[in-house]
């Protein structure tokens, strides 16, 4: 990837990748191609297609089993909010995260000062990709104060949560056959099988 001094582009498309830009020159753009992702990363602006089927679909499936919980749990309040494709703001990047959830806040979160209480990210293919997902993503979201980082792997057919709490392992990896409960959000209950059908439904049709 070629890396171009920065210019702050009116708009942002697939011919801005490489462009240097600072967290603030990334936080002003206005105008995005949409049909394309945006990172910044160290200061890069890095391009990507947006989610294949089999990853988007199964975020459609989290984001409405939260949304169940929210509304038909007793204790869903636990659950703040919950939204699908949006930056996560670290010192140095913008990183494009699947989803984030906000739990415990008590209020609707401003995205812009309160750190997602839980990021889940579906891993794409590609040994960049799982380096990507696994190692950088992770190492940066905990530093910034995400609790639970979820790691959505159809390949693998597994869940690797992360973690950031005091006496709490600070990985668990989810079998396929197995659901997954937080303290975060009491009463939730994530049954791994469902997020994976949905992946498994486009992989037969393609």
């Amino acid at each position: 990837m070629s890396v171009t001094q920065a210019v702050s582009p009116p708009k942002l498309g697939p011919a801005s990748a490489g462009v240097l830009m600072t967290p603030e020159e990334f936080d002003a753009v206005e105008e995005w191609d949409d049909t394309y992702r945006y990172e910044l990363i160290h200061g890069v602006l890095v391009v990507s297609p947006l989610p294949l089927e089999q990853e988007a679909d199964p975020n459609e499936v989290l984001g409405y089993l939260l949304r169940r919980y929210r509304e038909d749990d007793p204790r869903g309040s636990a659950l703040d909010k919950t939204l699908p494709e949006r930056h996560v703001r670290t010192e140095t990047s913008r990183r494009r995260a699947d989803r984030v959830i906000w739990a415990g806040l008590g209020r609707r979160p401003d995205p812009k000062l309160d750190v997602p209480t839980i990021v889940a990210e579906f891993v794409s293919e590609g040994k960049r990709n799982y380096k990507r997902d696994y190692e950088e993503k992770r190492r940066e979201y905990l530093e910034i104060g995400v609790i639970e980082y979820w790691v959505i792997n159809r390949f693998q057919r597994t869940m690797s949560v992360f973690s950031n709490q005091p006496g709490v392992p600070p990985v668990r990896v989810v079998a396929a056959t197995e659901s997954y409960q937080t303290p975060l959000l009491p009463g939730f209950e994530l049954p791994l099988a469902r997020l994976l059908a949905a992946a498994d439904e486009w992989e037969e049709t393609n």
